[in-house]
């Protein structure tokens, strides 16, 4: 048994299902796909092809977006992997920060997703709920649940994903756990929990974290002896996702004026904003993204810097980054689940299966 769950999360891609069936005969824990309709596969289509090809891996999403959805689709979507793969299928959800943005819209507000949630939860479990859609509140149910259309006999897990403290405290409002993406150092576990923790009391609830469990989205690379983690093989294995936390800062600027509070962020964020000011403010949002956690676009490369890369992925030699899992699973992390760059991503997997996840039983 692991010490720390290593998962995949999977940029949704229906011609390769090949890689997550990799990533079951290597050990990892479970494939999270991806939601973002205008840059990649659709997620539950690549789920299903999942299911068919896989018989251990946990298959969900990661995360699906509710502001897309409504929660009567995202539970039936749900349902139908859970009937492909019982017992294996999870669903993690989100305000859809990058797939709204890349439309030129902003996510859910709190508040929406509040509700959403709490309609949400019991259509998974194949209960009833009051769904509002177009202005008019109406219960809802699955009314063939045991007809072989879906599977709500084996739980979907419902893992909320927090970026912010109100986003957090619904996870703790709501959740079965949670899906974060937070830099991967302990200390700030002690205050997510506290988070979690006040979101579940105020609504008459207890979290105890052995049953809650916890997931944080970044990449891995394993260094080679000496290597240095700046070197154009670690900018090659995790430079895509190093510059998508400058995709997400500068949304975050734009869009509510705070600026960043990541040192590595500060020092390149001037050149940044002038080089994303160059396009036309009406189509910008198709141009924030580019490449997103994909590849890293030529034009940006100069801001992939060693302390961009260690301040937002886990680089490491195999001992080095055991200890790091390790202690983040002491502060009450119970998954980290890897990005890798489109190109190098069967290259990630290999290097992490054979050299990192050994050092984790």
């Amino acid at each position: 048994m692991l010490v720390m769950d290593i998962g995949v999360c999977i940029a949704s891609m229906a011609t390769d299902i090949d890689y997550v069936v990799e990533a079951e005969r290597l050990g990892f824990s479970h494939a999270w796909f991806a939601d973002s309709q205008m840059i990649w596969s659709d997620v539950y289509a690549c789920l299903a092809l999942a299911a068919d090809r896989t018989t251990t891996i946990r298959l969900g999403t990661g995360v699906s977006v509710a502001a897309t959805r409504p929660a009567p689709v995202t539970a039936a979507s749900m349902a139908t992997i859970n009937a492909l793969a019982p017992g294996r299928t999870f669903c993690g959800i989100g305000t859809g920060n990058t797939a709204m943005r890349i439309m030129g819209h902003k996510p859910m507000t709190i508040n929406q997703f509040d509700r959403y949630l709490g309609e949400l939860k019991p259509l998974l479990a194949g209960q009833e709920s009051l769904v509002d859609w177009r202005g008019k509140v109406s219960p809802v149910r699955h009314i063939m649940p045991d007809a072989g259309f879906a599977n709500f006999d084996d739980p979907i897990p419902l893992y909320v994903s927090g970026f912010g403290p109100r986003s957090l405290a619904l996870a703790g409002k709501h959740g079965d756990g949670m899906v974060l993406s937070i830099p991967p150092v302990p200390e700030i576990m002690e205050r997510v929990w506290a988070t979690v923790a006040a979101g579940a009391a105020d609504h008459g609830r207890r979290i105890d974290q052995d049953d809650f469990p916890t997931c944080s989205l970044t990449t891995i690379v394993v260094l080679e002896p000496g290597e240095a983690t700046d070197s154009s093989r670690v900018k090659a294995q995790c430079g895509a996702f190093a510059i998508a936390s400058l995709h997400y800062a500068y949304d975050q600027w734009r869009n509510y004026g705070r600026l960043p509070s990541n040192p590595a962020v500060k020092t390149v964020w001037d050149d940044y904003v002038a080089l994303l000011d160059e396009t036309p403010e009406a189509i910008r949002h198709q141009r924030v993204h580019a490449g997103h956690n994909c590849w890293v676009v030529p034009e940006e490369e100069r801001f992939v810097t060693g302390e961009l890369i260690e301040s937002t992925c886990l680089v490491g030699e195999p001992e080095n980054l055991a200890d790091r899992l390790k202690d983040l699973k002491v502060a009450g992390l119970d998954q980290v689940m890897i990005l890798p760059p489109l190109e190098p991503r069967y290259d990630v997997l290999a290097d992490v299966g054979a050299k990192l996840l050994p050092l984790l039983t």
